[in-house]
């Protein structure tokens, strides 16, 4: 029984490092925040946590064939990763931050369209696999002396730990949303979109550079 608090412990210290990286997705949530509002930008971060959540699963119970299967593809995927990115920034560069400053209508519909958003985004990159591979190495997350159930208890924590950071960042730029102005939040839109749409460009570049070199 002692080693379940050492599984818990690791799982969610994994959750939260693999979400912590302020990649395109903690980029959109902070932008939701901003935005939207809280619970929208929460409800992104489940999405990605889910993802991330089955990225794990993969990695464990699937070690090598996934390993595989990405390393085969891995320039394509980066590719098709980034079209999605630019789709995205294209479409946040557009947007009209005015519509955030009338009062929210809460619609269920709508926080599953978040949830979507942030799932599928997150689910685009599947060479996060190589950094839960490093963290699952890191913190000795596939060892022999572990149990099924140890490890049920594990990848539970390893969504909640994601949970857990998506919920605290959420409410911490909550907090400071009222400070931004119409003005703000069209500036922070249309650097956002720029920053995600030079991260996409770099996939693609690279992704074509390395297929061209090999």
């Amino acid at each position: 029984m002692e080693l379940l608090p050492v599984i818990l412990y690791r799982g969610l210290l994994i959750g939260i490092l693999v979400s912590a990286p302020m990649g395109p997705i903690g980029m959109l949530c902070i932008q939701r925040t901003l935005n939207k509002g809280r619970w929208p930008a929460f409800f992104t971060g489940l999405g990605a946590a889910l993802s991330d959540l089955f990225y794990s699963l993969l990695t464990g119970l699937s070690l090598s064939f996934v390993t595989d299967v990405i390393e085969r593809n891995h320039i394509m995927l980066q590719i098709l990763g980034s079209v999605i990115f630019i789709a995205y920034a294209i479409y946040l560069y557009r947007s009209n931050p005015a519509r955030s400053l009338k009062p929210p209508v809460i619609q269920a519909n709508t926080y599953w369209r978040d949830f979507a958003t942030g799932f599928l985004l997150t689910f685009s990159n599947p060479l996060i696999v190589f950094f839960i591979l490093t963290l699952f190495a890191r913190f000795n997350f596939l060892v022999p002396e572990f149990m099924a159930y140890h490890y049920v208890v594990g990848y539970i924590s390893i969504f909640a730990g994601a949970v857990l950071w998506w919920f605290l960042i959420t409410y911490f730029v909550n907090k400071v949303r009222n400070h931004f102005n119409v003005r703000s939040l069209w500036l922070i839109n249309r650097i956002l979109a720029v920053i995600l749409m030079l991260i996409a460009v770099y996939g693609i570049a690279a992704g074509i550079y390395e297929h061209f070199n090999q």
